[in-house]
């Protein structure tokens, strides 16, 4: 699908890594060398004709970001270093000030850890306790589970969209509104659902949510955080300095800028912003429907082909999302990855930084295929042809 967009295809490579990175279609790489090569100046600091259409295009990409997951308006997007700070900005700019000791934070044993340790961090800080929403017998999240865990004490619920090992996809708009219900609220994770699955944050009702550039086709060191308007303009920053405040006087009074701007202190990534903006416009012109349905049946043949082998354990053969996990029984997870390297087939192999999901699946390590738009059948039947031949797996990378 749309293979030809993809300079990277071009060096015969079978990429099954895109949870990890995407590789970037031609017209984002064109608009970052664009604005290198032909409006290379600072975004809100000049009054000179290059940096206004640099100030412009970093916009438009804001406007195009509320556009893609229906915010009600710009001041609710904030740009980020990538996912991680999003939420961070969440945790510490907004929670550390809303929380007290003995509040409760819900999570699950599958969250990344860009979505375990900040809270971690704010439980050895002020006393807040993490607990665990138990997950069902596919390694997912029911609502039956998630209403189990919630007591008096619980103030927020902190979860993936998509897991990046299990790939269950959770059902938020149910989530958001038992949680809300309950006077709870709620921050997403988004990093994994972005590219695969139609995000719209007002039917969400999602208080917070994040993600990253670099999982949606744009390039790395760009990220977002959604927040409702009322919630954001309660929130601190954790950065300070230039471009995020009007005045400062030398007996320390300081005023801030309204939001977002307030929330982006520094020379944020414009290059990357704008490269955003286009892979966005890129994903609106493929259809994020027909992504959706195209990942849909590379997913199901992909399982059809790995069943068919009696050596390999699937982990998660009834989630929803691009995502399987596996192993070669009797292999270490990186073992394969190197075996397959062999090929210029290239997996993900280890914890995934999701290391307490041990404790369900009952191994450290595994091997994680993630599908994108750009993957195709024959990719799945190459990578089939050299697993049946791992017998061989020693010999190859001894």
């Amino acid at each position: 699908m749309h293979r030809e967009d993809f300079p990277m295809i071009k060096n015969n490579i079978v990429y099954f890594d895109s949870g990890a990175t995407t590789f970037k279609p031609q017209v984002v790489i064109d608009s970052i060398t664009d604005y290198y090569q032909n409006y290379c100046a600072n975004a809100h600091r000049g009054d000179y004709h290059i940096s206004q259409i640099a100030s412009s295009k970093f916009e438009e990409t804001r406007e195009i970001i509320k556009n893609f997951i229906n915010s009600k308006n710009t001041s609710e997007i904030v740009f980020t270093s990538g996912n991680t700070e999003s939420i961070n900005l969440v945790v510490f700019g907004y929670f550390r000030h809303q929380l007290k000791s003995g509040d409760e934070v819900l999570i699950t044993k599958s969250e990344h850890a860009s979505n375990v340790l900040p809270w971690f961090v704010l439980e050895k800080e002020i006393g807040i306790k993490v607990k665990y929403i138990k997950l069902d017998e596919n390694k997912e999240l029911t609502i039956d589970n998630l209403e189990e865990s919630i007591t008096p004490n619980t103030k927020v619920i902190s979860i993936a969209h998509i897991t990046n090992v299990v790939g269950d996809i959770r059902d938020i708009k149910s989530i958001c509104a038992l949680a809300h219900k309950h006077n709870i609220l709620v921050l997403v994770d988004g990093a994994q659902a972005i590219a695969h699955t139609k995000v719209d944050v007002q039917m969400l009702d999602a208080d917070f949510y994040t993600f990253s550039s670099h999982k949606i086709y744009g390039p790395t060191g760009v990220g977002i955080l959604y927040g409702k308007y009322e919630l954001l303009n309660k929130m601190f920053p954790i950065n300070y300095g230039g471009g995020m405040n009007t005045l400062f006087e030398h007996d320390g009074y300081y005023e801030l800028k309204s939001l977002p701007h307030r929330l982006e202190a520094g020379t944020p990534n414009i290059a990357g912003v704008i490269g955003l903006g286009s892979a966005i416009e890129y994903v609106n012109n493929i259809g994020i429907d027909n992504i959706i349905k195209y990942e849909e049946e590379l997913k199901k043949y992909l399982l059809e082909k790995l069943k068919e082998l009696d050596f390999i354990t699937i982990y998660n053969a009834n989630s929803k999302g691009p995502v399987v996990a596996f192993n070669i029984k009797g292999v270490f997870s990186q073992d394969t990855s190197v075996y397959l390297d062999k090929y210029n087939i290239c997996i993900r192999a280890g914890n995934h930084c999701t290391k307490m999901l041990k404790d369900e699946i009952n191994i450290k390590n595994t091997c994680r295929i993630s599908l994108a738009l750009y993957n195709n059948k024959e990719e799945i039947d190459l990578l089939i042809n050299v697993l049946k031949n791992s017998e061989n797996i020693w010999k190859e990378i001894l």
